[in-house]
Parts: structure tokens; sequence; C-alpha cells
């Protein structure tokens, strides 16, 4: 049985380059039908994204980005968002 990393490792990609790299305890996402929740140990999926605000959140410091389209995956406590416009806020 694989254990869940201590926390979340969080990259979010545009097609100009990668716009944070690092850790955090949860990321909320816009889905293309809703938000979506992430937290370690969670299940693999792959997320048809939005347009919205993605919070990543690490103890009690948040950082927001603004998404418009593209996909977020999660394998392994490993969440990537591949987006085709995402701009810090």
């Amino acid at each position: 049985m694989i254990m869940p990393a201590e926390r979340l490792r969080v990259a979010v990609i545009s097609p100009e380059r990668t716009i944070y790299e690092g850790d955090a305890d949860m990321v909320v996402a816009p889905a293309w039908d809703g938000q979506v929740g992430i937290l370690r140990g969670h299940a693999p999926m792959v997320v048809l994204l939005g347009h919205g605000d993605l919070r990543i959140r690490l103890g009690s410091a948040e950082e927001q980005f603004f998404v418009a389209g593209g996909f977020l995956q999660v394998v392994d406590d490993v969440v990537t968002v591949l987006s085709e416009r995402a701009e810090a806020e």
C-alpha cells in the first residue's frame, strides 16, 4: 500500500512558462462544471478546467491564480495544471 505524501506537489503551467511550482495542503480549481477541491490522498483524475480562480493553500498562506481553460491532473499527490491562460493574482 502506498502512503500519501506529506503534502501535495503542485505545478501550474501556461503555454509561456511555469507560473507556480511548490507544495500545498489543498488546491481548489474551477472545473468546467463547478469547483473541485484536492487534498492529500485524492484519487487519480483529470478535470477539464473552466475560467476562474485557482487557489493553492499551504498552512495559513494562500496563493491565487486566474486560469482559463486547460486541464488539471491528479496522480499520487502530484497536481499538474496545464492552462491555456494562467496569471498570478
